[in-house]
């Protein structure tokens, strides 16, 4: 079975090479559809095929095909997946990633194939260092938990428990949360995991209860929110008088008003809402929900669509080629307006620079948005910025 595996991924850079003689770019999307995660996937992929109807498909005279697989958020099935894109299907970009696991198992097939990976979910700083080839178009935990600490501090509240989804992210967050919040003056009573896969968060909030902190600092992955919020309130910690923040993925848009009128008034930090002020992404949110039987993009649909967007123009950079590495060299320093504000690649770290928006959840027009109220300009990586 190694040598098998072995011997697939040694032939994987040959297979990639004869991609970039065709007339068709493929794009192999690795995406959660189905399981805990399928939100994730739903949400990339609709804003993946909207891009294609606004834009084409044919770039720089290349035909993009876009190869959809579910990987149901198992990262065995995704590396399976990632070499038989690359091997069988000879795609030239592979994309999607729903979570961190998912992107970490594609990194040395990327390497080996030099083939980019452009990560359009997936949010652990770490990921974008795992392979030359990598490129993140989401965001990171750290890109909102620091900010969330900054306004915390400034706000009165002293005393936070922190509950993370037990893996990359989670630990992320609570990490970039904590330091920050402790370098301010402030005092971090517990911090408290929950694992990734059916979570109970029952037992991590009586413990949060009974700490008697001023704040709850959660994150729990895109998907995750509702399920949090209903033991949140069967738990009475919405009447407790501990603050909720959060990271915006627990405020996630495409399930905020199954939430219901509990959510009010809890404040969180990331990178897009689709009430976000602007004339693009008011065109945005209105073709997405009609395209999508009035389906509310949420902040993963803008990682996958500036996703292709930058796939796109680097085809464009490259006229036509599907070289791995002249295509990585084109997206590096690549800088473009989204629906979600002003936003560039990192040349140094292949990562997204993007405003983070601390917001408050709030009734619009009779429906739950996370309402901006506050900027943060051109945010990179915190984690990779300390490093320097």
């Amino acid at each position: 079975m190694l040598r098998r595996e072995i011997a697939a991924i040694a032939a994987l850079a040959l297979f990639s090479s004869a991609a970039a003689a065709q007339d068709t770019a493929k794009i192999g999307l690795i995406l959660p559809m189905t399981g805990q995660q399928a939100s994730t996937g739903k949400q990339i992929d609709a804003a993946v095929k909207l891009y294609q109807a606004q834009h084409g498909s044919t770039v720089a005279g290349k035909k993009v095909e876009v190869i959809l697989k579910d990987d149901t958020s198992v990262p065995d099935v995704t590396k399976r997946l990632a070499q038989e894109l690359v091997v069988n299907d000879k795609v030239a970009i592979l994309a999607g990633f729903g979570i961190t696991p998912s992107a970490m198992a594609t990194a040395p097939i990327a390497t080996q194939a030099k083939v980019p990976e452009v990560v359009m979910a997936a949010g652990t700083s770490s990921i974008t260092e795992a392979s030359p080839f990598i490129v993140r178009t989401s965001f990171t935990l750290a890109q909102s938990s620091v900010p969330m600490a900054e306004w915390a501090i400034k706000n009165g509240i002293k005393k936070v428990v922190t509950m993370v989804s037990d893996y990359g992210p989670g630990i992320d967050a609570e990490k970039s949360f904590s330091d920050k919040f402790k370098a301010d003056g402030g005092t971090i009573v517990e911090n408290l995991r929950v694992p990734l896969r059916s979570p109970d968060f029952a037992p991590v909030l009586q413990k949060a209860a009974d700490a008697k902190a001023d704040a709850l600092f959660v994150f729990v992955p895109s998907g995750a929110g509702a399920q949090f919020v209903k033991q949140f309130v069967e738990r009475g910690l919405d009447k407790s008088g501990m603050k909720l923040i959060a990271t915006g993925d627990v405020t996630d848009d495409d399930q905020l008003n199954g939430m219901g009128d509990v959510v009010m008034g809890v404040i969180n930090a990331h990178n897009y809402s689709a009430s976000h002020d602007s004339a693009l992404n008011k065109a945005y949110v209105e073709a997405f929900k009609k395209a999508n039987g009035g389906l509310r993009p949420n902040f993963m649909s803008v990682g996958g669509y500036d996703g292709m967007h930058l796939i796109y123009e680097a085809l464009k950079k490259t006229n036509g080629s599907t070289d791995g590495e002249k295509l990585i060299a084109a997206m590096k320093g690549m800088a473009w307006e989204s629906p979600r504000g002003p936003i560039s690649i990192d040349p140094d770290t292949r990562d997204i620079i993007q405003n983070i928006y601390i917001r408050k959840v709030d009734k619009v027009n009779g429906e739950l948005y996370n309402v901006e109220f506050a900027t943060i300009p051109n945010v990179k990586d915190p984690v990779k910025a300390a490093k320097k």
